[in-house]
């Protein structure tokens, strides 16, 4: 009698994982990279804030539960889908590398937030402690490295949105928190809705008694221990079904109190906040002058044709000093031009020096001159000049924050190798350390020359030193026709609402902007066009609770993240501990 060896299927004994499996394995990373998406689509030059709070919902969902390890590539999938198309206008003129490459980077930073919101997306109130996360990420973010890259933080996509307000109370910080908070308490609200509609479910479910877990349970890798979830979780599980007989269990309100209030603090909070965004005129008024007079071309070779930038901005103050002999417009009380409107040093050039002399001279008041200071040795100066009728320059301010691979090259040698368009710079900035803060014809006027918007300190400091009125003159031809410029006008008009300040943003091409105290554009110009807005606006003395606090408010916030992270630490060693007994 002979055996015989009947071949197994191989199909059968492994079959092939099912669609709906296969869908279920992407579902968490294709939504982390929505979510992001969804935070680019909120920031201007689009009308659509509201759009981060589903974008946090997402995000929430998708790290809620999640080990750290996937926490950080959700994260980092998210970090992706929000900053490649954010700074897209970085690689305008040089090419996609620097573009990829500083988007790669600095999702990074929000790779390491998804890892944090994951390790406490299991504590009770978890939302506060995640967004307290979040906040955290931006500060180091706008930290390092070489001085940090703020750009894109959350609270510069609400210009438009109800929680500006909040900006008057803690600055950006407090302003993202509030948006991230709601956004997580959202998710977590319908999350625990469902939950309690589906609780009677929970009764029937089969329990290891030996384990104190739900049979099944998937294990948390992370902490050694059985990742069990919130009983409202289990409860909302549609594929158990309730024993014959069983009654349903009455869930824990906390968690839902919880969700509740994480969706209505911040929006209670901007509502609260509406009395400290005021444009009355404490100190008066005064009458400013930008002026927008463009450059020949678009893109890095505009220096080029420096000359003819520096003759736009000159025609363009004479023209407007001939409105006003002629009545057609106001007699501003002082003007201002751009970041870059003279790239000729005037201290060594005579020709420039004249030139500016006569504008200034014909329109009759101080004048703000943005200038390329090339001394004989050492690093160049991006210099705002005070430049007065008859008396020529009178003080100056040089650039405190200067861009890294901009305005100077970082690891050079090491750049060249990827990208030689660094080369382009070949003379670094140097970094002023004096606060910029001009007396024009009597006003106190604060000075933050472009990037320097995206920083909390920069502009904040020149309020605590006296300005009645913020400058942000900027130089976005570079960046061509992108995003980059809108982006940017939205910071000046959180910067508006934060410190109660007028602020006017002069630009080499535009857009450049009137801003009153609460956030609200009075005028602006095209792209690309010369021009010069002249308007009226409101001086103002008192100080926000943001400008008296300064990084308090932050630095709560990240301890309130670090309190969470501690915790979550602490349960997970717990619960090693008790499952090695």
């Amino acid at each position: 009698m002979s055996a015989t060896i009947t071949p197994v299927d191989a199909s059968a004994a492994d079959p092939a994982p099912a669609p709906s499996s296969r869908l279920r394995r992407y579902a968490r990373p294709g939504a982390a990279l929505l979510s992001g998406l969804l935070l680019y689509l909120s920031f201007p030059p689009r009308p659509l804030w509201w759009l981060a709070l589903p974008a946090f919902a997402l995000l929430g969902w998708s790290l809620r539960g999640r080990r750290l390890r996937a926490g950080f590539g959700l994260g980092y999938l998210a970090g992706l889908g929000f900053l490649l198309p954010l700074l897209v206008w970085t690689g305008e003129e040089v090419g996609p590398g620097p573009w990829i490459a500083l988007a790669a980077v600095e999702a990074l930073f929000i790779a390491l937030a998804g890892l944090g919101i994951a390790a406490v997306s299991r504590l009770p109130w978890w939302p506060f402690f995640a967004a307290g996360v979040w906040i955290l990420a931006e500060a180091a973010r706008a930290r390092v490295p070489f001085g940090g890259f703020p750009w894109g933080k959350i609270a510069f996509g609400q210009a438009d949105g109800i929680f500006l307000p909040l900006a008057a109370v803690g600055g950006t910080p407090v302003l993202g928190f509030a948006v991230a908070l709601c956004g997580f308490g959202l998710y977590e609200a319908g999350r625990q809705l469902r939950a309690r509609r589906a609780a009677g479910t929970e009764a029937g479910t089969p329990r290891d008694e030996t384990a104190g877990t739900p049979t099944g349970t998937p294990r948390d890798e992370t902490a050694g221990t059985a990742a069990v979830p919130p009983r409202s979780e289990a409860a909302a599980d549609p594929g158990v079904e309730p024993a014959a007989g069983a009654r349903p269990r009455r869930l824990p309100r906390g968690p839902l109190v919880a969700a509740a209030l994480a969706v209505l603090v911040p929006v209670t909070g901007a509502l609260a906040a509406l009395p400290l965004v005021d444009d009355s005129a404490e100190d008066g008024t005064a009458t400013v002058a930008a002026v927008q007079g463009n450059v020949p071309r678009l893109g890095l070779d505009f220096n080029a044709q420096r000359r003819a930038v520096l003759d736009n901005h000159v025609a363009r103050t004479r023209e407007l000093a001939a409105d006003v002999k002629a009545g057609r417009a106001p007699q501003p009380d002082f003007v201002l031009w751009p970041e870059n409107s003279s790239d000729i040093d005037p201290y060594a050039n005579a020709d420039a020096a004249e030139v500016i002399d006569g504008a200034v001279d014909a329109i009759g008041v101080p004048t703000v001159i943005g200038a390329v200071v090339a001394p004989e040795t050492g690093k160049l100066r991006n210099t705002l000049i005070e430049w007065e009728p008859d008396r020529g320059p009178v003080a100056t301010y040089d650039k405190r924050h200067v861009q890294p691979f901009g305005e100077y090259i970082p690891l050079r040698p090491l750049v060249r190798l990827f990208n030689s368009n660094v080369d382009r710079v070949s003379r670094d900035f140097g970094a002023g350390t004096k606060i910029g803060v001009f007396d024009l014809a009597g006003t106190k006027v604060g000075l933050a020359t472009c990037y320097e918007a995206a920083f909390d300190w920069a502009v904040r400091d020149t309020v605590t030193h006296g300005a009645q009125l913020i400058s942000v003159p900027s130089n976005n031809a570079t960046f061509g026709r992108s995003e980059m410029t809108y982006q940017q006008l939205a910071m000046s008009r959180v910067r508006a609402v934060e410190h109660s300040r007028s602020v006017v943003v002069p630009v080499t091409s535009g857009v450049s902007a009137v801003i009153r105290p609460d956030g609200e554009i009075v005028a602006e110009t095209r792209m690309f066009t010369p021009d010069v807005l002249v308007e009226k606006v409101p001086l103002r003395s008192s100080l926000t609770p943001a400008t008296r606090m300064g990084t308090l408010p932050e630095a709560l916030l990240a301890a309130l993240a670090a309190a969470g992270l501690g915790w979550s630490a602490l349960r997970s060693v717990r619960a090693r501990r008790t499952g090695a007994q």
